[in-house]
């Protein structure tokens, strides 16, 4: 087993990352312009981290698969970002960001990392005011803010319903300064399709052109990663139907380790499926918890009444419904963090009380908001007795102005309006804990390879508090790589160019071209999408929000046989030499067919619950996660040994020094 060094820096808690900044090695202006930096993925983490880092004066090539670095997934996020900015006078701190996001990871994560997430989260807003995202403001113009769950404040700043686009634009404008400037070279619609490794340092990649079908070697000083998470290995999620794993699980092949794979959020908000015609979910933001109720029936035959059709949500008075997140966590109520959420949402879906025709969805009703909302709108403008109609009409116009978008999307995809009925929602896969194992540098175990935002697995423990992701994302690629990452290239201002007409780079260029003909000559009759639906189907069912034990050895087995048919009988139609978006499909399911059998070994090696890792061996008496801190107190990181079956895992013991470890309770 090998020593993974953390390289934590030695004192306090609040003192770690200015002393680290402070003693790291730099590398001077001058020498900063003969190193090159590759960062593949353009998303909030990428395109910060690129746009920094030319800034900083570095060489930087970008990657990203879509037709621009606008379109990364970032954009998606929906609800807000977090800062411990206190902007709301009730209590909220930097070491209170720290707790609850530790707390909220199930006790899972590195107090470092953890605590230099909450310590930059403030900077994070200022830089992105001064770059003009438009975040949302209060009648004297401060900064909005709102509460997300597992959180006793309000500390979620927001830009409406589109935080991650307006954040993502922010990030771009960065870079285009830079690509205007011939600082960053740009290169979209390529995907990396392998590491290369000269001397056991990452000194480039293996990119394929997805127009003209061409590879090509790119080298570099330095390979970032920042090409999102593994959701898409459960088919159905709400990420982008492009998000994949490759370019992780190539630097994992290479000897990266792979981090907690079987941390995945489920989230509670989301559209519910609807058939087998689906091919992707669509999330309803965390933020509609702050002012929707969440409910389903108190009986079993208003609930069978609804499902049939011959109930409305609206004929059924409050004495009848069941707010079940009151219920069960009055302290927090609508606001529990989001693996307590989901559970709660598919128990009374287990047990009879779902209100779509499938039976798993549960009510997120305005009503109350609307009416609250209405009355207060009244009473300033001095209207002291309003009409019904007028407080329903001013609630209505400031829920709008608050969730609007989200409410307009919503109607469009599900064909009713939810200002006059209750959304229906139910829990889907989301994001994902796990990833890359970086140390406090953000560098995994190959030196010269980073990873950043989600494709690592630094932050979040075993489940992420909302609006957590895009402040992990912009914290890694604004303020903490861009000063970690001199510290390794400081020791290759004299090394020069790095060639690519190397016996290495040949090597990995044969290794891809050979997997390419490989897809592309299997010769069977199968689609690529058939086996992504059938993986899907087995992590969903026996990877999904409960997992046991006899499941996850099923899924074992079901996901080798099924990889091993899968490079007999899968149909690649068209050539490898032009545009192909079914080989580009192939080969992501390639890699989630690999990836999903190490998720169910790491879910089947952890005997206990934590976040979003919910064992059913493993629960207290009231349902809740029942961890083990004796014994799986660590990062579980794997090697890959060529096969999956033998992954080889190492250790990571987390201390914790200034948070003490508890049983989780949002009651």
């Amino acid at each position: 087993m090998a020593v993974l060094d953390s390289k934590i820096p030695e004192g306090p808690l609040e003192e770690k990352w200015d002393k680290h900044k402070n003693n790291i090695n730099l590398v001077n202006p001058a020498n900063k312009r003969n190193i090159d930096i590759i960062v593949v993925g353009t998303g909030l983490a990428g395109g910060s981290a690129a746009a920094t880092l030319a800034e900083l004066g570095y060489n930087v090539k970008t990657f990203c698969y879509q037709d621009s670095p606008r379109r990364a997934h970032s954009i998606a996020a929906q609800g807000g970002i977090n800062a411990s900015k206190n902007y709301q006078g009730d209590g909220d701190s930097d070491y209170r960001l720290f707790y609850d996001t530790v707390k909220g990871g199930d006790y899972r994560s590195r107090e470092a990392n953890v605590y230099r997430l909450a310590q930059v989260s403030g900077s994070i807003i200022d830089q992105c005011v001064a770059q003009g995202v438009p975040f949302a403001r209060e009648y004297g113009g401060l900064l909005d803010n709102r509460s997300f769950g597992g959180v006793l404040v309000s500390r979620t700043f927001y830009a409406k319903g589109q935080t991650g686009q307006q954040l993502l634009l922010g990030a771009y404008s960065a870079m285009n300064r830079q690509i205007n400037r011939g600082k960053i070279q740009s290169f979209n619609r390529h995907e990396m399709m392998d590491l290369v490794l000269v001397d056991g340092k990452a000194r480039g990649i293996i990119a394929r052109n997805m127009l003209t079908g061409e590879i090509e070697r790119h080298s570099a000083h330095a390979v970032v990663l920042a090409s999102g998470g593994y959701g898409n290995v459960f088919f159905l999620s709400t990420n982008a139907m492009g998000s994949n794993v490759m370019a992780a699980w190539r630097a994992h092949r290479r000897g990266a380790f792979f981090a907690n794979p079987c941390y995945t959020q489920i989230h509670p908000t989301c559209i519910p499926v609807t058939g087998e015609h689906q091919s992707k979910l669509t999330l309803m933001s965390e933020s509609l918890r702050n002012d929707g109720r969440i409910w389903v029936p108190k009986k079993k035959e208003d609930a069978k009444a609804i499902r049939e059709g011959k109930k409305r949500p609206t004929d059924l008075s409050e004495e009848e419904r069941d707010y079940y997140l009151e219920r069960r966590y009055p302290a927090f109520g609508n606001l529990v963090p989001r693996d307590v959420a989901s559970r709660a949402a598919k128990e009374r879906c287990d047990a009879g009380y779902g209100v779509n025709k499938t039976g798993e969805a549960v009510y997120l009703d305005f009503a109350s908001a609307i009416e609250r909302y209405g009355k207060e709108k009244a009473f300033t403008m001095g209207s002291k007795n309003p009409s019904k109609e007028e407080i329903t009409k001013l609630g209505k116009d400031t829920v709008a102005s608050k969730y609007g978008n989200l409410f307009d999307m919503y109607q469009k995809i599900v064909d009713q309006n939810p200002y006059e009925t209750p959304m229906m929602i139910y829990p889907a896969v989301h994001y994902t804990m796990g990833g890359l194992w970086v140390d406090y540098n953000l560098q995994t175990t190959i030196p010269g390879c980073y990873a950043a935002g989600e494709a690592n697995f630094s932050d979040h423990g075993a489940n992420r508090l909302g609006a957590s992701a895009l402040m992990q994302g912009l914290a890694d690629g604004y303020f903490v790589l861009p000063y970690t990452i001199g510290d390794y290239l400081s020791k290759d201002i004299g090394t020069g160019k790095i060639p690519t007409d190397s016996s290495e780079f040949d090597a990995v260029e044969n290794d891809v071209k050979a997997r390419i003909e490989k897809l592309m000559n299997a010769g069977g009759k199968n689609s690529v999408d058939s086996y992504h639906k059938k993986l899907g189907r087995i992590m969903w069912d026996k990877c999904g929000m409960a997992r046991n034990e006899q499941g996850l050895k099923e899924a074992l087995k079901e996901i080798a046989a099924l990889r091993e048919d899968f490079w007999k009988n899968v149909k690649v139609p068209g050539t490898s030499t032009g545009k192909n978006s079914e080989l580009e499909k192939a080969g992501r399911v390639a890699d989630f067919l690999e990836l999903g059998e190490l998720f169910a070994k790491d879910a089947l090696n952890r005997n206990e619950s934590a976040g979003g890792h919910f064992r059913e061996e493993y629960q207290t008496e009231e349902g809740e996660a029942l961890r083990d801190d004796e014994n799986f107190r660590y990062v579980a990181a794997w090697e890959y040994t060529g096969n999956i079956g033998e992954a080889k895992l190492h250790k990571e013991e987390l201390e914790f020094h200034n948070i003490e470890l508890k049983t989780r309770s949002y009651k």
